[in-house]
């Protein structure tokens, strides 16, 4: 337990650290790639999360999908999953999957959790995605457009973000 504490507590300070230097400018290019990195730790309808992505216009098999847990014991085999043991001391991840989704290029990344988790923060600040949103809770250099809502109404979130896409010309 203590060392679960220390490891979050050092892994978040050289987030921190790295995004004191980290400086990148976002893409003015149109969404067709889409990330999603969700917490279903405390948001367990990504299915639905998916299907509001489809009915604004996202094409399923340009949705990426990464899950975080708490606990490794509830893992959803259909998506690839991260937890706090796939994180090093160091801050490396040497988990396949995550690495892959990290490396991807996304046209946007959506960041959904809005409480802050060191192995979350740390996939979305290595992401090379070119557009990155995620909730007003998190860290506000994280993310390009901060959405204030909760994880729970998902709806609305959609719904400004979207609404936010068509005013930056980015669909």
């Amino acid at each position: 337990m203590f060392l679960n504490f220390l490891k979050k507590f050092l892994l978040k300070r050289k987030l921190k650290k790295a995004l004191s230097l980290d400086s990148d400018g976002y893409s003015v290019d149109k969404i067709r790639t889409v990330g999603l990195l969700i917490d279903e730790t405390y948001f367990a309808k990504k299915e639905d999360l998916i299907r509001a992505l489809e009915d604004n216009g996202v094409e399923r098999e340009h949705i990426e999908v990464l899950l975080y847990h708490d606990k490794d014991k509830k893992r959803d085999a259909n998506f690839p999953s991260l937890s706090l043991k796939s994180v090093s001391w160091s801050g490396s991840i040497e988990k396949e999957d995550v690495v892959q989704f990290k490396a991807t290029k996304f046209d946007l990344l959506i960041s959904y959790y809005d409480i802050e988790k060191a192995p979350l923060l740390l996939v979305t600040q290595r992401s090379k995605a070119s557009f990155k949103v995620g909730f007003s809770t998190i860290d506000k250099r994280l993310n390009h457009l901060l959405i204030q809502t909760t994880a729970e109404d998902h709806a609305i979130f959609i719904q400004e973000l979207f609404k936010y896409l068509k005013i930056l010309n980015k669909i």
